[in-house]
């Protein structure tokens, strides 16, 4: 295991939420276009606190989605830097916290705080063990040539390539038929 439960959850979330974008959505559209959209990752993924339910929320995530899939473009200092401004513009305080049934684990935003903010914020505390461990090379866009997807690659020998197997297999068949066609 690279990093803890928490971290390896956040950054899954931050990933499957950055991969609803049109251009690394399985579908090809904007898997965030709805608050119904919303509604339906956040429960996929067991995210607790507040919801407003309302348009200027489901922007603010879009907005945060955004942020945060800029992430996977930035050196190691650049990733430092982007999640310390995150949490100084949250003014996040980190505490240790039980809820939902999971054990302890760090949260630094309270569950009342706007949904975007706690996105955001998570997604940066996550950052932060990324950064420490030095492992930002993990943070990886899919290498399949016609696909814009991210992925953290929590593999041991660090050689994953592509953002699911769908892409590896695309990628693998193209690759059969080029050498067939010689």
């Amino acid at each position: 295991m690279l990093f803890t439960h928490d971290t390896e959850s956040a950054l899954g979330f931050v990933v499957a939420l950055a991969d609803t974008v049109p251009e690394a959505s399985e579908s090809g559209a904007d898997e965030l276009a709805t608050q119904a959209d919303l509604v339906r990752l956040l429960d996929t993924w067991g995210y607790s606190g507040r919801r407003d339910g309302d348009a200027a929320e489901l922007a603010e995530v879009r907005a945060a989605r955004d942020r945060l899939r800029a992430v996977w473009a930035l050196d190691r200092d650049g990733t430092a830097a982007e999640a310390n401004a995150i949490l100084e513009e949250s003014q996040a305080v980190p505490r240790l916290v039980r809820h939902d049934g999971l054990d302890w684990h760090i949260h630094a935003v309270g569950f009342d705080a706007p949904l975007a903010e706690r996105i955001l914020v998570e997604g940066a505390m996550a950052l932060v063990d990324v950064v420490r461990a030095d492992r930002v090379d993990r943070l990886r866009a899919c290498e399949a040539d016609d696909c814009a997807g991210v992925f953290v690659d929590l593999s041991k020998n660090g050689s994953k390539r592509f953002c699911s197997t769908r892409c590896g297999n695309r990628m693998a068949v193209r690759a059969y038929r080029a050498r067939a066609a010689d």
